[in-house]
């Protein structure tokens, strides 16, 4: 029979065991990736601390910016069931560590049992000796201001005549608040390594983005559009309410393969190509396509953009032209067939014959990565601190979590939009090693079951510790079936789901005229924008442009709107209707969208009005934002008709009734984490 041997040998466990410290949230994957968290958000660290027997303990949370040598410490306050809790507000950009460190604590200990044994009419004489001896090691280890105001206090306790008041001193809590600072960490355990948190600007949470091609940007049909151009557009984007203006790619254009008009092999002469066909004679991915403009046109334009309080994001596209220089500068970085002709990129059935892909595992990988680097950080020194990142699924993770961290330690403002459409767990690391923004399956969840799902998932799971999910009713790339068929109220519907189930959204230009011709059984625009300029009118008959003004303003008026986490769905008894709320502090939001394009509902809206301590019997303010009119409800249940020729959706603010902040909210500070019962939520 084989025996079992012991852990520990008898000799080695004499002295009691050594403070466990477990169950860290918030963490990812055991420290292996970071958490992300906003500027000026704060962060509640919490961990199961405990030992063995009876005896106290105390803990510390340790904070430092990642690089820099000294932490600082806040008091962990214990809740309940040995949880201990601490909490830090976040204030610059950039790679934040954390960790935690807890100790025995021998005079909290003896509080404790003195307390109990008081309780039950004890003689205390013995203790009172004990304790007395505490407070003096305390003395011993304290310095400064702590050390004289503990010796003070030990001297007035001394001085008591009678054991009863020496008892009551040594029981209060101010002078365990100042035995406190002088701890014995001797047997301290901590957490090592520390567990990490990348910060990022406010931008990276809240935005609304508009993506247009500076070549259509002219009002001359056929005619090359400039950076001057987009730069007269500016104005009435920003009319618009969006904060970020992104451009595809603005480099040269190659001549080989050149793609025509909806993605032809045949190029006319006057064919523009498409801008991911990246390097021709006038240079790569470190130069301006010349009929856009000079590097001077474009450090204007990105001045115009902050003038109008937008910023401009530009397109990182990892792929060549044939005709890049780099091809025949560095031909080690790129793969090539058997026959010496260079390999073209495929995504079977699609092919790309315009562009070519790196060889991103050869033996000359260290120049090409610092290389694509350097793209990144030429573009950071002109003012460019967003980038929307083609497919960076197709390359490498170690790359991105390289190249993002090296870009991050110099312009910790950059922002990373991950443009991935692929395997869930795939979009998943990217979003671990570093992108601070993702692309989602919003696109394609257009049913009420489907998206009560998705947003379940994305607010309520571990995902909301790493993934910020960007919604775009459409892309140059995508023009979803429910666009092609719903006309113009599906415009307004999947623009009221984007804008108010994410904080972060964005429309390809078009979207505000409801362009929706598209390839026969294909998810493609007609006469794509990618492949030639498109010159349009964009007060055109029809538009929504009124729409997207009022939802943007809505966005920056009220900051439940500002966070993706803090959804929670509410009955609506009509199938094709969603009805769901949205919380910050007392600022709470009611949202019912139509989900038909094609039919008027009138559905009964159930208003959580028990969970804001609003009796059915009394009234409470209700405003509708969209249409602007005020209301006095009473009650929950509430019928009201979303016509989509009309008024699609209706966002509903509710009059909090005094001292009110609702189910679980945490008050003013807002919701800034995963809604998990074990979890604090974190405070903006």
């Amino acid at each position: 029979m084989h025996q079992i041997a012991p852990v520990v040998e008898v000799e080695d466990a004499r002295s009691p065991g050594p403070v466990v410290i477990e169950n860290i949230e918030p963490q990812l994957e055991c420290g292996r990736f970071a958490i992300k968290r906003i500027v000026g958000q704060g962060v509640t660290v919490e961990a199961d601390v405990f030992r063995d027997g009876h005896d106290a303990v105390a803990a510390v949370l340790y904070v430092r910016e990642a690089g820099t040598r000294k932490w600082h410490e806040v008091p962990m306050e214990f809740l309940d069931n040995d949880r201990f809790a601490a909490s830090f507000e976040i204030a610059r950009p950039g790679t934040h560590e954390y960790a935690i460190e807890a100790w025995p604590d021998p005079f909290a200990s003896w509080q404790q049992a003195v307390s109990k044994k008081r309780a039950a009419g004890q003689t205390l004489a013995l203790e009172i000796g004990e304790g007395r001896a505490l407070l003096g090691e305390s003395i011993a280890r304290a310095t400064g201001s702590t050390r004289e105001r503990l010796a003070a206090a030990v001297a007035a306790l001394d001085a008591l005549g009678d054991d009863d008041s020496r008892v009551a001193a040594m029981l209060d809590e101010q002078l365990a608040a100042l035995v406190s600072r002088a701890p014995d960490r001797a047997a301290a355990t901590r957490v090592e390594p520390p567990l990490r948190i990348d910060a990022d600007r406010r931008a990276a949470q809240f935005a609304a983005w508009y993506e247009l091609f500076p070549r259509s940007a002219g009002d001359e049909p056929r005619k090359h559009g400039t950076f001057a151009d987009v730069e007269r557009r500016l104005p009435d984007i920003r009319a618009m309410g969006f904060d970020v203006v992104y451009l595809p790619p603005i480099h040269p254009i190659g001549h080989a393969f050149r793609k025509g008009p909806n993605n032809s092999l045949e190029a006319g002469p006057a064919d523009v190509g498409s801008p991911w066909a990246i390097g021709n004679e006038n240079g790569g991915h470190t130069a301006i396509e010349p009929a856009l403009g000079t590097f001077d046109d474009f450090a204007h334009l990105v001045a115009a953009a902050r003038a109008n309080g937008m910023e401009i994001a530009l397109d990182y596209a990892l792929q060549c032209s044939p005709d890049h220089p780099w091809i025949k500068e560095h031909p080690e970085w790129f793969d090539f067939r058997s026959d010496g002709t260079i390999k073209y990129a495929e995504n079977p059935p699609k092919k790309y014959q315009d562009i070519v892909n790196f060889n991103w595992s050869g033996p000359h990988r260290r120049s090409l990565w610092n290389a694509l680097r350097d793209v990144v950080l030429f573009w950071s020194e002109r003012g460019v601190a967003t980038f929307r990142v083609d497919n960076p699924h197709t390359k490498p993770f170690a790359f991105w979590e390289w190249m993002i961290a090296e870009v991050r330690a110099k312009y910790p403002d950059t922002i990373f939009l991950a443009e991935a459409f692929t395997r869930p767990k795939v979009m998943n690391q990217l979003a671990k090693l570093g992108f601070a923004q993702s692309y989602t399956y919003f696109t394609w969840r257009d049913t009420k079951e489907e998206l009560t799902e998705y947003l379940t998932e994305l607010a309520e799971t571990k995902l909301a510790e790493f993934y910020r999910p960007s919604f775009w009713p459409n892309t140059p790339d995508i023009l979803p079936p429910y666009l092609q068929t719903g006309g113009r109220p599906a415009f307004r519907i999947r623009l009221a789901l984007a804008a108010t189930l994410s904080s972060l959204y964005g429309i390809y230009s078009g979207y505000e005229l409801c362009e929706n011709a598209a390839l026969p059984d294909r998810e493609e625009y007609l006469d794509s924008e990618k492949y030639e300029i498109r010159v349009r009118d964009w007060n055109a008959p029809g538009n929504i442009k009124a729409d997207v003004t009022a939802l943007n303003r809505i966005r920056r008026e009220n900051a439940a709107l500002q966070d993706w986490r803090n959804v929670t769905f509410y009955r609506a008894d009509d199938d094709e209707v969603i009805f769901y709320g949205k919380q910050s502090g007392d600022n709470v939001l009611f949202i019912a969208i139509n989900l038909d394009p094609l039919a008027a509902r009138d559905p009964v809206l159930w208003l959580p009005t028990g969970d804001y301590g609003i009796p059915d019997d009394e009234p409470y303010a209700i405003e509708e934002l969209l249409g602007q009119t005020k209301h006095e409800w009473r009650g929950s249940p509430h019928r009201w008709r979303l016509d989509p020729q009309l008024n699609p959706a209706a966002i509903f603010r509710l009059t909090l009734p005094n001292e009110s902040h609702g189910p679980g909210s945490p008050g003013p500070g807002g919701i800034g984490g995963p809604r998990r019962p074990d979890l604090k939520r974190d405070s903006k």
